[in-house]
């Protein structure tokens, strides 16, 4: 343990590589975005929204149940492992939604996406937070949240001017193909598990305990599993309520779009703006988050999103639509990674795995609820009450969020050497 060292510096080429992998996994899921729903229409003769929304359902149930697997697993058998197994189960996907004869080929390749989605990125979280330590969590979430989705964005802009020139199949899904086999293959080469971080963390917590006499008593209660409850709670149904839009930001919209006149490079500009200015604004909404406090962030990036579903219902044209896109995705990326980093602090890290796996789940159990609630709103009462609708429960998830989370207090930070605990006076 005594090479063994937390923080950005010290780790900086894992973390590096660690953001590269997060770009491939990316990239396999922004390929989805702007063409898959279209697909059902064009080429399954589907019209029902809640059927062509299955596919998202089936990848948001996989997703969850992986997420919740990926926490315990990390613990038990390694990070690097559960990253290999989660390329395993993502390099068939784009395979099978080029050739796909039916529709419920595309809703099983989604079962496997949303396994290879939540075991990768739950695993590449947690491997950052144990190389950091808790004074830099948030900036390397907001790292390897830009990371992703820029990707994701790339991907889908890309996926857009593709199939605009060769058609929805199977010539887009060739850049998720590549983006599987890269990830697995610089997985296998460079990737090192954090175990020996995770220890150390580990002994610099116990040492800080048994000085926590000289510690703020609002800090005490860290890893104090009954104080933590609620929060947690607040924190996984924030997370539930932020992915369950994504039931209209990434099943509806296009369809909507594309109901309006537009074509598949205009589709392809707007479904990517928005996870772009998610992935862009986490550079500064992480670290803020740790300056700052958490709860803030938070709580006005729920509203946010919230304004940018109204503006998708009152507004009309591409221009207008791409503003409200800007604006739900900064309202994302002020949420999006500092929940996670909330998690983190409420929590001990001999649990932290365990508990990122369960807010994930809950917070992917959220393309399911999303995904049948917009299906079915869409098809009874129509696009622009959906959109009013998820925007109410966005501000309602706000409101509770603002009434359970912790107000910011001083952050602890540790010293490199595992014999000394510092504790840093900076607010967060």
């Amino acid at each position: 343990m005594a090479s063994v060292e937390l923080g950005v510096r010290a780790n900086g080429s894992q973390v590096s590589l660690l953001l590269l992998i997060v770009v491939f996994i990316g990239a396999v899921l922004g390929v989805e975005r702007s063409v898959l729903p279209l697909l059902a229409t064009s080429e399954f003769g589907i019209v029902s929204a809640t059927v062509t929304i299955s596919f998202l359902v089936a990848f948001g149930f996989a997703k969850a149940v992986a997420n919740f697997i990926a926490g315990d697993l990390a613990s038990r058998i390694g990070r690097r492992r559960i990253l290999l197994v989660a390329w395993a189960f993502g390099i068939p996907v784009p395979l099978l939604l080029m050739w796909a004869p039916a529709w419920s080929w595309i809703v099983f390749a989604n079962l496997l996406l949303g396994i290879n989605q939540g075991l990768a990125w739950s695993t590449t979280q947690i491997m950052k937070m144990d190389l950091v330590g808790p004074r830099r969590r948030g900036l390397v979430l907001g790292w390897n949240e830009c990371a992703g989705y820029l990707a994701v964005a790339g991907a889908a802009l890309g996926a857009g001017y593709l199939a605009a020139a060769y058609g929805p199949r199977p010539i887009p899904y060739l850049v998720a193909l590549g983006a599987a086999l890269l990830g697995f293959g610089v997985t296998l080469a460079g990737a090192r598990d954090t175990e020996s971080h995770v220890e150390l963390e580990r002994a610099l917590v116990a040492a800080r305990r048994s000085n926590a006499t000289d510690l703020p008593s609002d800090r005490v209660q860290f890893g104090d599993k009954r104080w933590a409850r609620r929060p947690l709670w607040a924190a996984n149904q924030a997370g539930l309520v932020n992915n369950l839009k994504e039931g209209v930001a990434w099943g509806l919209l296009p369809i909507y779009f594309a109901s309006h006149g537009l074509d598949l490079r205009q589709i392809g500009w707007l479904t990517a703006m928005y996870p772009a200015v998610w992935g862009v604004v986490q550079l500064g909404t992480g670290p803020l988050s740790d300056r700052f406090g958490r709860r803030s962030l938070i709580v006005g990036g729920l509203l946010l999103q919230a304004l940018g579903l109204v503006g998708f219902a009152t507004v009309h044209g591409f221009a207008q639509w791409a503003v409200a896109g800007v604006i739900l995705g900064v309202g994302t990326a002020a949420a999006y990674p500092t929940l996670i980093a909330q998690v983190g602090d409420l929590v001990g890290p001999e649990s932290r795995a365990g508990a990122v796996g369960r807010y994930r789940l809950w917070r992917d159990l959220g393309y399911v609820v999303g995904g049948l609630v917009a299906g079915l709103l869409a098809d009874s009462l129509g696009f622009r009450a959906t959109f009013w609708i998820i925007a109410l429960l966005l501000i309602t998830s706000g409101t509770i969020a603002r009434g359970l989370l912790p107000a910011p207090v001083r952050a602890v930070s540790f010293s490199r050497s595992p014999s000394r605990v510092a504790a840093t006076h900076s607010r967060g």
